[in-house]
């Protein structure tokens, strides 16, 4: 299946386009504005604001399944480093994750099912915002994305660097880990430093704690079950000469299954609590809860899998990879719909730089990939009977 060259074209213009005038979470005005313009231009029907910056195109063609397939469009808080003609014209903002590339993939897609038609139900085309950490899908589903737009199945792709161009991975269950973030306060009593018997020591229960946490994957855990346990940042004392009153430390924690994110957390809540004690220091946590697990389900998965077979090969197809202990809110639209959610290979000749670096640039040789399997991928699911 050939696209038009036309298509091709303009497919690269958007994503050069996006590229060099990236927006955050939750900012994406420009962003949404093109998208809402090319899907009107293409004949769709189009919902503006879902979600605060979202756009739904919905593509109707006679009876049948109605299926979703999401893109989405937020940039990140980083400064750019590579010298490309549609370099980021925006300090401190840029796409290092290829949601650029995703947004310019869906929409060629749609304009060309809205010309060929070659398929029997509705397709709804989700361009979701604030996917880095601000929770979009999850915000677009508490704000009723799934009974304001019922469906059948939701899919949605993510290039991926660390696999050659022309391949695909998906899973029939886990594909991304759950997030959760923790602030730690460790409360103590300040002293002089000279004098630490006066006073009880904060700095040295965070350098304690920090290292049991990480025993938590490596020893009350089997080594079967997937856990990260991270402390990121550790924030206290003002003088050099002072032990500080409190120690703050913050982190994350990354599971695949929902039962040992549940025993991670208690875990490290009694870390909290018991090992501060005998040092005359009191433990507090927080927890903000983040992400499930990106769970596909079995039969879309296998949809996915079968497209993917047909149009680039057995050998290219990796049924039942490895997970990623990264995270993706796309998690919340499979807890509340089936779905699958799949990785395109990214790698050119030259390995791609990795998701969220500085240097990153999405490898526009897959666009034509990822056009025509969505397309593929909408025309088997809703296949004319």
């Amino acid at each position: 299946m050939s696209l038009p060259a036309l298509l091709l074209e303009n497919a690269l213009t958007w994503r050069h386009q996006l590229h060099q005038h990236p927006e955050l979470g939750y900012q994406e005005q420009q962003t949404s504005e093109l998208v809402a313009r090319v899907l009107e231009e293409a004949g769709l029907q189009v919902f503006r604001g879902v979600a605060g910056t979202g756009v739904i195109g919905t593509l109707e063609n006679g009876p049948g399944p109605v299926i979703g397939l999401r893109a989405d469009m937020d940039a990140l808080p980083i400064t750019e480093k590579g010298s490309a003609p549609w370099k980021s014209t925006r300090p401190g903002v840029m796409h290092a994750c290829g949601h650029d590339g995703h947004t310019a993939m869906l929409l060629a897609a749609a304009c060309q099912l809205a010309a060929t038609r070659d398929f029997s139900g509705t397709i709804h085309f989700l361009f979701q915002p604030a996917e880095e950490n601000l929770g979009g899908a999850r915000r677009m589903v508490e704000e009723g994305l799934f009974s304001r737009f019922p469906m059948d199945a939701v899919y949605a792709m993510h290039n991926w660097p660390g696999l050659p161009l022309g391949t695909l991975a998906v899973n029939p269950g886990a594909m991304m880990a759950s997030l959760d973030s923790f602030e730690i306060t460790l409360s103590g009593r300040s002293c002089h430093a000279a004098m630490p018997e006066s006073g009880a020591d904060p700095m040295v229960v965070a350098a304690e704690l920090v290292l049991a946490l990480q025993t938590i994957p490596s020893r009350r855990l089997s080594p079967l079950a997937s856990a990260v346990v991270s402390v990121t940042q550790i924030h206290g004392g003002e003088a050099i000469n002072v032990i500080p009153e409190q120690i703050t430390l913050r982190g994350t924690v990354r599971c695949l299954q929902p039962e040992v994110r549940d025993r991670v957390r208690g875990l490290i809540e009694e870390f909290v609590t018991a090992l501060p004690r005998p040092f005359g220091v009191s433990g507090d946590i927080h927890w903000y809860p983040g992400y499930p697990v990106t769970a596909n389900h079995p039969d879309p998965a296998q949809q996915v899998r079968e497209v993917a077979e047909q149009m680039l090969g057995d050998a290219q197809v990796k049924w039942a990879c490895s997970p990623s202990m990264a995270s993706e809110d796309f998690a919340c639209m499979l807890e509340a719909c089936p779905g699958a959610y799949f990785w395109l290979g990214a790698d050119g000749e030259v390995p791609s730089a990795p998701l969220h670096n500085a240097s990153y640039d999405f490898n526009d040789a897959l666009l034509p990939v990822g056009i025509t399997f969505w397309q593929k991928l909408a025309e088997r699911v809703l296949a004319k009977r």
